[in-house]
């Protein structure tokens, strides 16, 4: 996770600034029980946003398995390849078509 976006716009001042005010609202001795909290509190967000990812995926994979996407896709397919398969050949006849000479009576 990209935590570090929104410090783009503090500069090195503003952020010692902050932690001197951490240090005299919470004191010395407090800051790692709030630094282990915290750290706590953003395992905890980041396994629970991995767990919603994975069941994302796990739901579309069943969606994707229920639909049957790739037979509606191959059956479609099928259904289209036909009817160009004959068109095709008939194109074919077409441009190649030669017509049939007359044949002549062999009469004497």
């Amino acid at each position: 996770m990209n935590f570090a976006l929104f410090l783009n716009d503090i500069a090195g001042t503003e952020i010692l600034l902050i932690l001197v005010f951490v240090l005299i609202f919470f004191g010395a001795k407090s800051i790692p029980g709030i630094a282990k909290t915290m750290g706590k509190a953003i395992y905890q967000i980041k396994n629970a946003s991995n767990d919603l990812k994975s069941e994302i995926k796990n739901s579309t994979g069943n969606i994707k398995k229920d639909l049957n996407v790739d037979a509606l896709i191959k059956e479609t397919e099928e259904e289209i390849q036909l009817p160009m398969d004959q068109m095709m050949t008939d194109i074919e006849h077409t441009i190649n078509y030669e017509p049939k000479k007359p044949q002549e009576n062999e009469k004497s």
